[in-house]
């Protein structure tokens, strides 16, 4: 007898990210095992993206021809022909993605799902830009949303919530936990020695210097934690348009120390020197660096957060204060001081890092598609 055909879904991205591709990887072998076949389709990036150095490609997807207009703003990707025989599309929820509305108003023989924030979480909700996504995010039979903070801004637009699926956005960390594993207690000497780090008390900074980041209220902060916490230390650990502001910062502050961009092993060998990761501004997946290496994240209720900060607790395995300088010098001065509760916080860490893996991601991704498909169409 002839093999039957695997049920086809079809994933469509704007651009492929490196750092994507292990999640995608992982998702065509879960839903392989479950009985369907996977097609990738991935766009080109824009001009300014290419330089961001991180774009992927996998040999088995299918890259589309991708116009760009009004300066990035709108993007034409078809992809018409790669819907013959698919049971499911899936696409990214972008208001610049002109193709997506024609299948999503015209594509009434197959499942139309999207995927992705479920709304600008910087954005003005009233804007006309947020009004119209609101009115797209209704032309589909599923939703697929980041994290739980998804959930809310999907209901929005008057989307049912038993056709959501919480995908739990992430990024494959097995190479960081090993990493982490792999720190060498003579490479922390050293390090300690060549920074001339004499306390036991030091915080890092991990990210991009940029203006979201908040940086002027961070580094205002540390100087007012070291005030009260005479033997703190400051690591920071980046690049971006807000260099100069931190190296002017470290040349007056022995206690700061700006280690400049740090990847793979040397980035986790500076965070085994911390205690606590300071992060007053905009969370992101950089929480995941918190959580694998055992370092709690201390930020703000600033609302400049992506939607990964849904997987702090604060008290759990990690700190949110409320928006003021005050309690965020005082929540990190008396975290500081309490080795009992950093070593619980750093335990919720470590749970948090074996909840949010790519293999989980892909397993809730898979997990959607199969109610999508057992449930009729609701556009």
């Amino acid at each position: 007898m002839p093999e039957i055909a695997k049920p086809k879904i079809l994933i469509v991205q704007r651009r492929l990210t490196h750092y994507r591709l292990p999640f995608f990887d992982t998702l065509r072998h879960q839903l392989s095992e479950r009985g369907y076949s996977l097609q990738l389709a991935f766009g080109t990036p824009t001009m300014t993206e290419i330089d961001k150095g991180d774009t992927g490609h996998l040999p088995w997807g299918t890259c589309l021809e991708t116009s760009y207009f009004m300066g990035g703003k709108l993007c034409w990707q078809p992809f018409g022909k790669l819907l013959e025989g698919a049971s499911m599309v899936v696409m990214a929820a972008e208001n610049k993605l002109l193709y997506n509305l024609v299948v999503q108003m015209l594509r009434c023989d197959l499942h139309v799902a999207l995927w992705g924030h479920g709304g600008n979480l910087q954005g003005n909700p009233y804007s006309w830009r947020e009004r119209f996504k609101r009115v797209a995010a209704r032309q589909a039979d599923w939703w697929f949303g980041y994290t739980e903070m998804s959930v809310p801004l999907i209901e929005r637009s008057g989307f049912p919530h038993n056709r959501i699926t919480v995908v739990n956005n992430s990024v494959d960390t097995a190479e960081l936990a090993a990493q982490r594993f792999a720190v060498k207690a003579e490479v922390l000497v050293g390090m300690k020695q060549k920074l001339a780090l004499d306390g036991s008390r030091v915080g890092i900074f991990v990210g991009s210097l940029y203006s979201e980041k908040r940086i002027g209220f961070m580094l205002e902060a540390a100087r007012e934690i070291r005030r009260r916490v005479p033997d703190f230390e400051f690591l920071i650990i980046g690049d971006g348009a807000q260099k100069e502001l931190i190296k002017q910062f470290c040349a007056t502050n022995c206690w700061a120390h700006y280690l400049g961009m740090r990847k793979g092993q040397d980035k986790v060998n500076a965070i085994a020197l911390s205690q606590v990761m300071i992060n007053p501004g905009a969370v992101g997946l950089g929480i995941l660096d918190a959580f694998v290496c055992g370092v709690p994240i201390i930020t703000t209720d600033c609302g400049m957060h992506g939607p990964e900060i849904a997987y702090l607790v604060s008290g759990q395995n990690g700190l949110m204060t409320s928006n003021t300088l005050e309690d965020y010098v005082s929540a990190v001065v008396t975290l500081l001081q309490d080795d009992a509760r950093l070593d619980r916080l750093k335990e919720g860490c470590g749970e948090s890092a074996l909840r949010y893996t790519v293999e989980n991601m892909s397993c809730n991704f898979a997990d959607g598609v199969q109610r999508c498909l057992a449930a009729p169409l609701y556009r």
